[in-house]
């Protein structure tokens, strides 16, 4: 469901357009909110003077109307009458205008079915409705919850589809310059704008994937050194065809000066999304075997293109990155030395380090005195759940231990004790 809502300076106006659909026959009024009376037994003045009355409530709302329209998928022409009026209620209660008196009209002069609501912004007590970020808020709110209580088509799920750009079809563009022009034309509009690039290479590597492609020319061209620009549609591998649009010839801005306008700004705004393109070519080679086919595969199912440069003979001499969620265009080198094509390349032909296994302990104790077990030890066997001290750690221990530990030796006395000793005794003798 898409809503549009818009506000108004005369209800006269309003209430006159949905009328005269009536009248045409391409609509009708299926029902209304806060009348005394059902809609069919109401005349017209009945109907735009319950309006009026609540208006003179509060002369200083200027834009005092409302004029709402609910859009449905068109595969949700089944929709009844009572199920119409069923989500108008829902939708008036959620954003506000609950207690309001409101017409609901159902039209039938489009290829999808709608229907539409007129209110007012004056409150029975006088005061303002506020609508201020209503239709960012309330109603997309309100829209949200009305999509799943009444199994409705999700709205934002069609947005993405409908805008969702296609590559050109070579075919239909090479019947003449003007089905050459539109078709570019579509792909510039949602390229040129969007997507933060700061070269005419980054630039294509956007381009291409819509088989177009923008040209300097060579640089001894007349296209070249008067600043040109010239937009071309690719064939299934990659070759230019067709004819040539000149930039100015598009009523966007496509030109060079454009462009290279574009290019400063984009260099600031695109900075803060460099991190997601790089965290995700870290995690996936990191501790795996990989080739670049699988790096480039691993990266699409992210939202991320790899478009790589390459010579006559294959050899790849440059990588750019896509990211259409972000919209950022990245060539490998600006993300850092180890994201260029010559790095990328080797960290794909690297093996994967295997991870190092300490030695199982023989189940056979070795011959000879073994130290006591420490308290440590005790417990941790006692509790096998307790994980146990990795080996350097162990070997830190033991030599603690060793540092700290008495001696056994306990006849030994250093040389100064036993010589004072025996003076002593020499002493004691000569008294005697």
């Amino acid at each position: 469901m898409v809503t549009v809502i818009k506000t108004g300076h005369s209800i006269h106006r309003i209430f006159n357009y949905n009328e005269n659909k009536v009248k045409e026959g391409v609509a009708e009024c299926v029902g209304a909110g806060n009348y005394p009376i059902d809609t069919d037994k109401m005349s017209l003045s009945m109907k735009l003077n319950r309006f009026l009355k609540q208006l003179e409530l509060n002369e200083n709302v200027k834009r005092n109307s409302v004029h709402i329209s609910l859009n449905f998928h068109p595969t949700e022409s089944h929709l009844s009458k009572e199920k119409l009026l069923e989500i108008a209620e829902t939708y008036m209660e959620k954003i506000g205008f609950g207690k309001q008196p409101y017409l609901v009209y159902q039209h039938y002069d489009a290829a999808h079915p709608h229907i539409h609501i007129i209110s007012i912004k004056v409150r029975p007590d006088g005061s303002r409705i506020d609508m201020n970020n209503i239709g960012r808020n309330q109603s997309e709110q309100a829209r949200k919850t009305i999509e799943k209580e009444f199994g409705l088509v999700n709205a934002e799920a069609q947005k993405k589809q409908k805008n969702q750009l296609n590559p050109v079809s070579v075919a239909k563009a090479l019947y003449g310059k003007s089905q050459t022009k539109m078709a570019i034309q579509n792909v510039l509009e949602a390229v040129l704008n969007q997507y933060r690039y700061t070269s005419l290479p980054e630039l294509n590597a956007v381009l291409k994937q819509y088989n177009v492609i923008a040209e300097r020319g060579n640089e001894d061209s007349r296209v070249y050194l008067h600043n040109g620009l010239l937009y071309r549609i690719l064939d299934a591998d990659g070759n230019p065809v067709g004819v040539p649009i000149k930039a100015s010839l598009f009523f966007n801005n496509s030109n060079l000066k454009f462009l290279e306008q574009k290019f400063k700004e984009n260099e600031a705004k695109r900075m803060p999304h460099q991190a997601r393109i790089k965290n995700a070519i870290d995690m996936f080679l990191t501790g795996k075997k990989a080739t670049l086919q699988d790096l480039i595969k691993a990266l699409e199912k992210q939202g991320i293109h790899v478009a790589l440069r390459q010579n006559d003979t294959g050899f790849i001499y440059g990588i750019t990155y896509v990211d259409h969620q972000t919209k950022c265009v990245f060539n490998g080198s600006v993300l850092g030395k180890q994201y260029s094509a010559k790095a990328i390349q080797e960290r794909c032909r690297q093996k994967a380090v295997p991870v190092q296994k300490l030695p199982p302990h023989s189940a056979q104790e070795p011959i000879g005195l073994q130290p006591q077990a420490t308290a440590f030890e005790a417990e941790t066997k006692a509790h096998p759940k307790v994980p146990q001290i990795a080996a350097p750690f162990r070997e830190i221990e033991n030599l603690l231990d060793a540092l700290i530990q008495t001696e056994n030796t306990s006849n030994y006395l250093p040389y100064q004790l036993k010589k004072k000793r025996k003076k002593r005794r020499r002493k004691n003798l000569n008294n005697n």
